[in-house]
């Protein structure tokens, strides 16, 4: 958001839980993409705050969707970061704006010794690989135990094929890269559509800034992506030392999800709706890792 819209936004946020009787004495912008994230204290809530104008399904119906996906897998005893228990649970508006209020986890740090390592895998808090796949098999039974109606992936997929190919959503795109992500997307897709892996419902981004060490366990967040599909879909987007501790998973489809998810990222990066900070570096980023992939796993 821009910064006019963000103070709007975080006032909203704080109108909103002080009317529902919650305490607020600052609020603290701790993401800011199309939607925001805001810490309110001394409540300890985080509010997911959406524009009303935003009809990407991250909007309003976004954040009801994943209010509705934590609600149902708290039920289950997930590590899933949950609703705020002090409110009723939905979405409230305000302002021109759709708000949801969250249990804020203050993060663990473990101690210093092999954090760097860590760091260089990309992941947070220390979280060491194991207790993260660990944390991930037990989310994806918890989404076995649901009944939710959810997009498959290949809607996914679809979009960010035609927004490759559409000039006027990705007017910055080079003519190389446009032709390397279609030509990806193309090969790809039809190479995953000959494995027939098994489907469930996935949380669609469990990458390492949606997953939490706190002093309950590693809770993953950011749910209102969950997707339908094979679970080697949710394995791309954590790390190769996190998807050889999960059991059981075909090793080479996850390596084609990788290469699928690295074109979408670069996709959505390109989008000229797009408002992720620092979008110039992931724009780069996402291209290299995206070649990376495609000369690490090919497209056999």
């Amino acid at each position: 958001m821009e910064p006019s819209e963000v103070r709007r936004a975080v006032d909203a946020a704080a109108a909103t839980a002080s009317a529902l009787g919650l305490q607020v004495g600052d609020a603290v912008v701790v993401h800011n993409s199309d939607r925001i994230a805001v810490r309110l204290t001394p409540c300890d809530v985080l509010a997911r705050v959406a524009p009303l104008s935003l009809h990407d399904g991250r909007g309003q119906a976004g954040l009801e969707f994943e209010a509705e996906v934590a609600r149902r897998l708290a039920e289950t005893d997930s590590p899933v970061g949950e609703l705020e228990p002090r409110v009723e649970p939905g979405v409230y508006v305000r302002d021109d704006f759709a708000i949801t209020l969250w249990t804020y986890y203050e993060p663990v740090v473990a101690d210093r010794r092999g954090a760097a390592a860590h760091e260089q895998l990309g992941m947070s808090s220390d979280l060491a690989p194991a207790d993260y796949a660990h944390a991930l098999v037990r989310f994806h039974a918890s989404l076995r135990k649901i009944d939710l109606a959810a997009p498959h992936i290949t809607a996914r997929i679809a979009g960010w094929t035609a927004s490759a190919d559409d000039r006027e959503l990705t007017p910055d795109l080079p003519d190389r890269d446009r032709e390397l992500l279609s030509d990806t997307f193309r090969r790809v897709s039809a190479a995953i559509s000959r494995w027939g892996a098994s489907e469930q419902l996935l949380h669609g981004e469990p990458h390492p800034a949606n997953v939490l060490n706190t002093r309950k366990g590693p809770l993953f967040i950011d749910v209102g992506t969950c997707q339908r599909g094979p679970v080697e879909y949710d394995l791309a987007y954590v790390p190769d030392e996190v998807a050889e501790h999960y059991p059981g998973p075909n090793q080479d489809l996850v390596h084609q999800f990788r290469i699928l998810m690295w074109a979408g990222v670069t996709t959505m990066r390109w989008n000229r709706n797009d408002q992720i900070p620092n979008r110039d570096y992931w724009r780069t980023e996402a291209l290299n890792q995206l070649r990376a992939a495609l000369d690490r796993y090919g497209l056999d």
